[in-house]
């Protein structure tokens, strides 16, 4: 495995910056369970993290139940939003970038979040397509540095997994796939713990929704996101190596099994909303593993947000209108 996926593990400042505004850059991302900031020093290809945190929101339940935030989920998120880009400021970050991404996406009032998120804020909220959500992934795992070999990157979110793979002198490849853990979670799992029952289900389900994706040929292949980090604190040797295997994910749903939410939570440091769905996470990793004929992944704490930071100081401007291009990396 390639150290450089890996945040603070071998990173070389390789280039510097064109454009350089505040002593940082702060990114925020809107994301299905939870809004999360991330501020931090740009130094070429390398982030420096100042604050790095989140807010649980679910807004992808309220989605699923109702097809909007509606007022009062609204006006948290707009507080949140506020909340973090006062925080930003305060420590000197130029840009501030909102982004959303899937909840978004499909949410009926969208357009009145924007509007009342850039007026509270002064910060336009940006609501990516699939394509560009993959494409600022993959920039915050390999730091903007030019792509060298075929590489996938795969983001288990709480709606929809996201698959981007790249290669030298390629358009950037993006699969979505509406499977999710939050999601696939609320359909199987209603006991905590879930039962032996519940987790078999969890697993066929997993395996059977990925088995009409078309044979993927991922090259390294890394896995970004929460569900990813939590399942590292789970399995013994994880945090050491930072890779999960097929024997792996079946010991993280073992464990995840036989303790209540609340219990796991305490014991490994997670929320106790995500230990609720992260037995579902596992499974979808398993499963795409199987799938994909690949006996391990490699995790990377780096995605969306460190993209966001990495493109939009590189290019202020413009940076969403180059973002293909950008996805497969500069040097200046």
């Amino acid at each position: 495995m390639n150290v450089y996926y890996h945040r603070g593990h071998g990173r070389s400042s390789l280039a510097r910056l064109t454009v350089r505004r505040g002593p940082a850059a702060a990114a925020v991302d809107v994301g299905s369970t939870s809004v999360h900031l991330l501020v931090a020093r740009v130094d070429g290809h390398v982030l420096e993290p100042r604050v790095d945190d989140s807010v649980l929101l679910g807004l992808d339940g309220q989605i699923d139940a109702v097809g909007h935030l509606g007022a009062t989920i609204r006006a948290r998120l707009v507080a949140v939003l506020l909340d973090d880009a006062t925080r930003a400021r305060a420590l000197g970050a130029d840009p501030v970038v909102f982004v959303a991404t899937e909840p978004l996406r499909r949410a009926a009032d969208a357009a009145r979040v924007v509007a009342e998120v850039e007026r509270a804020s002064g910060v336009p909220l940006h609501v990516l397509s699939q394509t560009e959500e993959a494409c600022l992934t993959l920039v915050g795992v390999t730091g903007g540095r030019p792509i060298v070999g075929r590489l996938s990157v795969v983001d288990i979110g709480g709606g929809s997994t996201e698959i981007v793979t790249a290669a030298p002198g390629r358009a950037v490849e993006v699969r979505g796939l509406p499977i999710g853990a939050a999601r696939l979670a609320a359909e199987i799992l209603h006991a905590d713990p879930p039962r032996p029952e519940e987790l078999a289900e969890l697993r066929g389900a997993a395996r059977g929704r990925l088995a009409d994706v078309p044979a993927l040929d991922p090259g390294e292949i890394v896995a970004v996101g929460g569900t990813a980090s939590n399942l590292l604190k789970i399995v013994a040797g994880g945090a050491a190596d930072r890779t999960l295997t097929r024997t792996r994910l079946a010991e993280a749903i073992e464990i995840l099994g036989a303790d209540r939410s609340i219990d796991l939570a305490g014991r490994y440091g997670l929320r106790e909303g995500r230990a609720r769905v992260l037995p579902a996470g596992a499974a979808i990793l398993e499963a795409l593993l199987e799938r994909c004929g690949v006996a391990e992944i490699s995790v990377s704490e780096a995605g969306i947000r460190e993209g966001v930071i990495l493109v939009a100081s590189h290019d202020p401007i413009a940076w969403r209108d180059r973002l293909a291009r950008l996805a497969l990396g500069w040097a200046d």
